[in-house]
C-alpha cells in the first residue's frame, strides 16, 4: 500500500478530518504503512503527501480532509504493483530518500559535474575514507555509522549553489568555509574588516584551490531534483543523518566546526 491510499484509508475510517501529526501517529500505530528503513512516519511526510495529491486531499486550517473518494482501491481487492526501478526521483519522501541517500548512486564530482541542473534540488556529499579528517571528526563519523559530511538544498540552481558555491568556491558557500575550516585554513586577516556582511569570510586564492583540489580527491556527491517542500525534506534528513558539518537545523551539529568558523571569522574581521 502506499503512503497515500493508507492516508485515504485513515481518513475514512475516523469519517472526520485530521491533522498530519495525528494521521501519522495512526499509521505508526495500525502499521497500515510502513516505510522501508522501519523508521516512524512524520507528519511533514503526509504534509508532503497530500500536497502531491490535491485531487485527493484538502487540507483547511490544519485538518486534512478528503476531496474524493471515487479513485480508492477497496483494501480487500487493492493488487500491489511491481517494484519498478525508478529512474527519475519523485517527490515522494521515501523514494527521494532512497535516490539521494543511496551509497552506490554517489560518483566524484568530475564524474558528475558536467550534468549538474540549472534547477532546484536536494545535494549530499559523502568523505570516501573519513581518517583524512582530524580524529575527533573520525570519531563521530564512526559512532553515527555513516560518511555524511554535508546535506544541503539549492533553492533555485544545483548547478549555481551546488556545484559552484559549495564546490568551487564561486560565492559563499556554506559547506566549503566549513570544509576549510576544519581542514585548517584560515583567511586571509583583515580581509572583512569594515565591510558590512562579516560572516562570509573567504579564503584566499591559492587555498581555495587547494581545497578544491582536497574535494574532487576526497568527496563522492549525489543530487536530486525536486522544486516542492525543499526546507521540510532537509530538515527531516539532518534530524535522521546528523551530518558532520551541517549547523543549522542539524541536532547534531557539532561545536568543534562552530568554534572553528568562528575562529576564521574573527580572523577575517581582524580580531584575532
Amino acid at each position: 500500500m502506499t503512503l497515500h491510499e493508507a492516508i485515504q484509508q485513515v481518513l475514512v475510517k475516523s469519517n472526520k478530518s485530521l491533522s498530519a501529526k495525528d494521521i501519522a501517529t495512526i499509521l505508526n500505530e495500525n502499521s497500515l504503512y510502513t516505510k522501508k528503513d522501519g523508521s516512524q512516519i512524520v507528519s511533514s511526510q503526509i504534509g508532503a503527501r497530500v500536497k502531491n495529491y490535491p485531487h485527493l486531499f484538502s487540507e483547511k486550517e490544519g485538518l486534512i480532509f478528503l476531496t474524493s473518494t471515487t479513485e480508492m482501491v477497496p483494501l480487500k481487492t487493492r493488487i500491489q504493483p511491481k517494484i519498478k526501478f525508478i529512474k527519475k526521483p519523485s517527490n515522494d519522501f521515501d523514494s527521494l530518500v532512497n535516490n539521494l541517500m543511496n551509497p552506490k548512486n554517489f560518483k566524484s564530482i568530475k564524474e558528475i559535474e558536467i550534468n549538474i541542473p540549472d534547477g532546484p534540488g536536494l545535494y549530499c556529499i559523502r568523505i570516501i575514507n573519513p581518517e583524512k579528517l582530524q580524529p575527533n571528526f573520525v570519531k563521530v563519523l564512526q559512532e553515527r555509522s555513516h560518511s555524511i559530511v554535508y546535506i544541503g538544498l539549492a533553492s533555485q540552481s544545483l548547478k549555481k549553489r551546488f556545484l559552484g558555491q559549495e564546490l568551487r568556491a564561486k560565492g559563499h558557500g556554506t559547506f566549503f568555509r566549513s570544509l576549510g575550516a576544519v581542514l585548517g585554513y584560515t583567511p586571509e586577516r583583515g580581509s572583512l574588516a569594515g565591510k558590512k556582511n562579516q560572516q562570509n569570510y573567504k579564503f584566499s586564492k591559492s587555498d581555495e584551490a587547494t581545497i578544491i583540489e582536497w574535494i574532487d580527491k576526497n568527496l563522492v556527491v549525489n543530487f536530486v531534483e525536486i522544486n516542492n517542500n525543499l526546507e521540510e525534506l532537509e530538515n527531516e534528513l539532518l534530524k535522521k543523518y546528523l551530518p558532520l558539518l551541517n549547523l543549522t537545523g542539524n541536532p547534531g551539529k557539532l561545536k568543534e566546526v562552530t568554534d572553528l568558523r568562528n575562529a576564521c571569522k574573527r580572523i577575517a574581521i581582524g580580531i584575532s
